[in-house]
């Protein structure tokens, strides 16, 4: 590769295993092949025909940095060798790139949630749609790792393996209640962080007790327990949200306290919604935290979680059409879900545009001087 001054993702790049057979004619180098296919990710495109199409379009831009010994590739090429490509090798990539560009600080909160992909699902031969569990720092804006789920499992089984890859000392993780696990906290603790985990029925026990024990102290006003208390209200877009918290460390009567390791506090966060004019609902939410007892820490976590999804998820539906991704042979899919995640990182850290992440993809596709601001991580 030629030189240039935003190559520290693209030098990893040139790291990961030509997965093509060493007796097949190689037109085209596998860096230039990933190079130019995350920039055309950036850029806008969606599909082996469109990442090719903007290939051929830059081809005299990206020959200012590229080798291109046979100018680009076709769709088919690119298909062909994302498909091979190990998702074990872009990963250690992606890993090493965002632990040179990332330092988190302590109380950062790594929120790990799933997200499917819908259109990955192929009917013919009953093979499940693609879900990947990724860990997102809202305060930083940046994914910092993501992992398949197995077919045959869910994220009960990808959360730790996820964990493993990540330096979580300091760091305050989030799980809803699939995480809810004694084997991923006991993971949390020992790998340094601390834990905000959500109840549901999954742990039915544990989240009876939880539930019957905040409820009855909150109806005795918390008579002769320690606790802390926390709330917030918030008015806009036609609606009043209220937002109350409870959190105790005095959790002595839980059965099950021992089973945790770590656990500190419970947290029950009631949240009140009145459409003005309109119909009002509430709902309680429990948690279990290895945190001290202060409510607004533990109102901010909770309510900090909910970034994976509105900051991730959401982006990458509308921003990038994850949802309607149809690629399923072989490990395209993992391994354009990974490319996206690149381009996601990159395309948040860029300030200087106001435009959402569209509209940053569309001016990274126009202007080469914007993209080379993106690329600059």
């Amino acid at each position: 590769m030629k030189s240039i001054k935003t190559q520290t993702l693209f030098e990893n790049l040139s790291i990961i295993e030509d997965p093509r057979r060493d007796h097949e004619t190689k037109l085209h180098l596998l860096e230039d092949i990933l190079v130019m296919a995350v920039c055309a990710t950036i850029g806008g495109a969606d599909g082996w025909e469109e990442i090719a199409e903007f290939a051929e379009v830059k081809q005299e831009w990206f020959a200012s940095f590229l080798e291109l010994p046979n100018g680009v590739p076709s769709h088919d090429t690119f298909r062909r060798v994302v498909i091979l490509l190990k998702p074990d090798e872009i990963e250690r990539v992606f890993l090493e790139w965002i632990s040179s560009s990332v330092k988190l600080s302590g109380g950062t909160l790594v929120n790990i949630d799933g997200k499917q992909i819908r259109a990955s699902k192929k009917s013919v031969d009953g093979k499940g749609a693609l879900r990947m569990v990724s860990a997102w720092v809202s305060s930083q804006a940046v994914v910092l790792g993501q992992v398949k789920t197995d077919e045959k499992s869910n994220e009960i089984t990808a959360i730790p393996e996820l964990l493993q890859l990540l330096e979580l000392n300091g760091c305050i993780v989030t799980i809803d209640a699939m995480g809810c696990q004694t084997g991923i906290v006991k993971q949390i603790i020992r790998q340094g962080g601390d834990y905000v985990i959500s109840l549901k029925g999954n742990q039915g026990n544990l989240h009876r007790e939880v539930k019957d024990y905040l409820d009855w102290a909150e109806r005795q006003k918390f008579k002769d327990i320690r606790f802390d208390y926390y709330e917030t209200l918030e008015k806009g877009h036609g609606r009043i949200e209220r937002r109350r918290c409870w959190v105790t460390e005095e959790i002595q009567c839980l059965e099950q306290k021992a089973d945790w390791e770590g656990l500190q506090s419970v947290i029950m966060v009631e949240a009140t919604r009145e459409v003005i004019g309109g119909e009002k609902t509430v709902e309680r939410r429990y948690f279990i935290s290895s945190l001290a007892g202060n409510a607004k820490e533990a109102l901010r976590c909770v309510r900090g979680h909910w970034a994976i999804e509105n900051e991730l998820h959401w982006c990458l539906d509308i921003g990038f059409r994850e949802d309607e991704c149809r690629t399923r042979t072989g490990n395209a899919a993992e391994n354009l879900a990974i490319v996206r995640h690149i381009a996601i990182n990159l395309l948040k850290q860029e300030k200087s545009c106001k435009m959402g992440i569209k509209g940053k993809r569309l001016k990274a596709g126009w202007n080469e001087n914007y993209m080379l601001k993106v690329l600059n991580f």
